[in-house]
């Protein structure tokens, strides 16, 4: 009777054990950091069902008003330059946050000089579109001012707290079943992301900070789109096709990405702007997310638009190739799964054809800060342009005139003795008949902008020792610095003719090394 009574009580057992089990496959017990909306991620492609948390890190790696599109700020810089990456990163995370996605989620960097600065028009709003709405409203302030820097990227990036200073906190806290978004908006040059901060974050660094990232096994997927001049330089010959990380970028190795929504395009900003409002990659990815059901489209149709978009419908007028890289088999998989999808666009059906809007007009990103110079100092006598308002309408000989006119003077100066810097020391050091050829070689597609990336950074600061901060601007030699890691030449010999080739560092605020290296 007692065996009767043990085995009746182990068929009891047995019996809950399954009951539970069965439970546990269908609500499976989650941390208290992963309870939040959205747990349940619809999978695209055939995956089936996947438990995991959404995490979107959004990044706009620049400040001032002239980077209004993105979102540079230096006390003696002018700061509305590059306020279109903060509006491209304000704009996503309304996606997300109308996705479904919780601030806890969420994590936004920007140095936030830009809803308030003095020369913006409206202040505490920021559009992304001319006939747009605020996009500056809500979006959490994470990590602001000079605590935009590689290295809390990249500790949030990683999950380390520890590793952090300043901010909110907020990192990347995910587990092995977790989908992970990053959106980075910045200017570029061939293997370097610019930052607000000092120094810049280079391609060999991003791609070993992802690596570690899937080592620790904490994500099933990563999504990355990443809008900058020469963006698909980060990744080609970097990014592996097995760590489950799936990138887009605005442009190839060797082209510029646009800026667009700028003074003079047919679809110019409201007229007391003077500064572009968004990017073309990024205005093309989130205008169309703006629209459509993520539940039903996959990353590769977006693809596919964004690339048509940005490309102005294959002309490449004012346009970029849009690139892929990574595992492409992820693209199979809906946008909803990284981005959540707004509710309100449940009945939208996707359409193959390309509805988004093309910009027949767009600025290279990096003459974008010459538009917003040009306009601010009511250079463009073409009737159907204006400028802002309070420069306008002052006087010539007025300080604001002067002081318009003196930034203008500074930027231009600045360019032209990067340039002919860089071209003196090729000269120099390859000769005159092939410094320029050796300067600007590209090599074969898939394979890494550098051998050396310690090289590269060596040659960036021992040109910076010489003749001044390359700044965003000087970023587009990169590659010139590269190929003379390329060929062997060594820092010595990169010191000796920098020194001959510039006697003194300018005194323009841009050549300044006030703030620190590059590299």
């Amino acid at each position: 009777m007692g065996c009767s009574a043990a085995g009746a009580a182990l068929l009891t057992v047995a019996f809950l054990l399954s009951i539970m089990l069965s439970d546990a496959i269908r609500n499976p017990i989650r941390l208290p950091s992963d309870r939040n909306e959205g747990l349940r991620v619809e999978s695209g492609g055939g995956g089936g069902d996947t438990v995991g948390t959404r995490w979107a890190v959004l990044i706009a790696g620049s400040s001032g008003f002239y980077n209004y599109r993105h979102q540079f700020d230096d006390m003696l810089l002018p700061s509305f330059l590059f306020a279109s990456t903060q509006a491209d990163i304000c704009h996503a995370y309304q996606i997300m946050k109308n996705g479904g996605l919780k601030d806890e989620n969420i994590i936004v960097f920007m140095y936030d000089d830009i809803a308030h600065n003095k020369d913006n028009p409206r202040p505490g709003v920021i559009i992304n579109h001319p006939k747009g709405g605020d996009v500056y409203s809500g979006v959490p302030k994470d990590y602001v001012g000079e605590d935009v820097n590689v290295n809390n990227f990249f500790a949030v990036l990683l999950g380390n707290k520890t590793a952090l200073n300043g901010g909110s906190g907020k990192v990347v806290d995910s587990g092995p079943d977790d989908h992970i978004f990053v959106f980075y908006s910045d200017h570029g040059g061939p293997g370097i992301l610019g930052m607000p901060t000092y120094p810049y974050l280079y391609s060999d660094e991003l791609v070993d900070v992802l690596k570690k990232k899937h080592a620790l096994g904490s994500y099933k997927s990563l999504v990355f789109y990443l809008e900058a001049c020469e963006s698909g330089s980060i990744f080609e010959g970097l990014l592996p096709e097995d760590i489950n990380i799936y990138a887009t970028t605005a442009s190839n190795a060797y082209e510029s990405s646009w800026g667009t929504y700028c003074p003079g395009d047919r679809s110019r900003p409201p007229p007391e702007f003077y500064t572009c409002l968004g990017d073309l990659y990024s205005v093309s990815w989130m205008e169309d997310s703006d629209i459509h059901n993520l539940q039903t489209e996959t990353l590769k149709q977006q693809y596919r638009l964004v690339k048509t978009r940005t490309s102005v419908n294959e002309t490449y007028k004012s346009g970029s190739h849009v690139m892929q890289f990574g595992d492409l088999e992820l693209n199979v998989e809906n946008l909803f799964v990284y981005l959540g999808s707004n509710p309100a666009n449940a009945n939208a059906t996707f359409i193959e054809d390309n509805s988004l809007y093309f910009h027949n007009d767009a600025v290279n990103q990096r003459d974008a800060d010459l538009v917003y110079f040009w306009h601010k100092v009511g250079a463009s006598r073409l009737p159907d342009l204006m400028v802002n308002a309070e420069y306008e309408r002052a006087p010539l000989g007025s300080s604001q005139k002067l002081g318009a006119h003196k930034e203008l003077l500074d930027v231009m100066a600045h360019r032209l003795h990067v340039d002919a810097s860089v071209e003196l020391i090729g000269n120099l050091l390859f000769g005159s008949e092939r410094g320029s050829e050796m300067l600007k070689m590209v090599r074969p597609s898939g394979q890494a902008l550098v051998d050396d990336w310690s090289c590269l950074r060596l040659m960036v600061r021992t040109f910076e020792m010489h003749c001044g901060s390359l700044s965003q601007y000087g970023m587009k030699h990169m590659r010139s610095l590269a190929n003379i890691c390329n060929a062997g030449i060594s820092v010595e010999g990169m010191a000796k003719v920098s020194a001959q080739a510039c006697n003194s560092i300018p005194t323009n605020p841009w050549s300044s090394l006030h703030r620190g290296f590059s590299a």
